[in-house]
């Protein structure tokens, strides 16, 4: 099929991830420009024809939250009105995704408030991986392609050996359990369940591990990682417990505030994460293992554009296709 009504286009939030997907998918990314004005406006300019192309747009709404969210609001407006014939947004990380429904009295449910903007601003469908909650997909109106970082993840843990009954896939809190299920289930390993209780927003408190974790080694998985409070009181009740080795792995590493320090000084042994957020080089602490998502964005972005089905990428491919 040719490819030259499909074009991809970065913001400013992880362009070494949409470089890393244009040459696995052997196109240049788009021209464009974006700027800010003096007080902070963003201003953005398209520097090539995208008239009645199919236009893909990364940007992970990661921090600044709010300076991406009103970069990829503001791009989706200016493709709109420069003709583009659909409009895909890319969202490796979905910021505001915590925020899915009231917990309390008068609250907000902004994750919902971010779908209904990106719909208003006129795109068509919206690619992402591993929503904190899986029912955000139904607050938009539009096609949501949902991936996963499990695989890759099995993928990397499979090709250091960590598979089999000596191994303990471990969910930090109830809410995680069907994913750590289903690398549970790559991994042919049982899991193990963290029960805790947390007194306020970013303070963890471990309770009791539901599951044998003595003498083994075991994996945490997360969604996210923020400031790590949850994953290293996890990581330190597992070695109390009596297991051997305690490696972590999550699809986003958010790392905000003290997460690296409180990593660094864990029971855990290795943390695996991928690109969706882009990470810095100095904050790539010796712990920390990236792997990367582009195989699987590239794949995702050239079937849809295709019309092919997107379930094969749900299964563990070695990163082959």
């Amino acid at each position: 099929m040719s490819y030259s009504n499909l074009k991809l286009f970065a913001l400013n939030s992880n362009k070494d991830l949409a470089e890393k997907i244009a040459d696995k998918m052997g196109i240049e990314l788009g021209k464009a420009t974006v700027k800010q004005f003096s007080d902070g406006e963003i201003q953005i300019n398209i520097e090539e024809s995208i008239r009645g192309s199919h236009v893909f747009i990364l940007q992970s709404t990661s921090a600044p939250v709010n300076d991406n969210l009103m970069e990829l609001l503001i791009m989706v407006d200016a493709l709109k009105r420069a003709s583009a014939e659909t409009i895909n947004v890319v969202m490796p990380y979905y910021g505001y995704a915590r925020q899915d429904r009231k917990a309390r009295a008068r609250e907000p449910i902004t994750s919902k408030l971010v779908a209904d903007m990106l719909q208003v601003a006129g795109i068509d469908r919206l690619l992402t991986v591993d929503l904190h909650a899986a029912q955000i997909q139904g607050f938009f109106d539009i096609p949501v392609d949902h991936l996963m970082g499990a695989p890759l993840i099995a993928d990397y843990f499979e090709r250091q050996g960590l598979v089999g009954d000596d191994v303990v896939v471990v969910s930090p809190d109830h809410g995680g359990v069907t994913r750590a299920r289903k690398l549970a289930e790559f991994l042919k390993t049982p899991i193990a369940i963290i029960d805790k209780r947390r007194p306020k927003a970013n303070v963890a408190e471990v309770m009791n591990i539901i599951g044998n974790v003595e003498g083994k080694r075991c994996i945490l998985i997360d969604d996210m990682i923020d400031t790590a409070g949850t994953i290293t009181l996890a990581a330190d009740a597992l070695k109390q417990a009596g297991a051997t080795e305690v490696y972590a792995s999550c699809t986003h590493p958010v790392l905000s505030g003290p997460a690296l320090e409180r990593i660094e000084n864990s029971a855990i042994n290795k943390l695996v994460v991928t690109d969706t957020i882009y990470l810095p080089e100095d904050r790539k602490i010796d712990k920390i293992v990236e792997i990367s998502i582009s195989d699987l964005l590239a794949e995702a972005i050239l079937r849809i554009h295709e019309k092919r089905p997107l379930s094969p990428l749900f299964e563990v491919q070695n990163k082959n296709y």
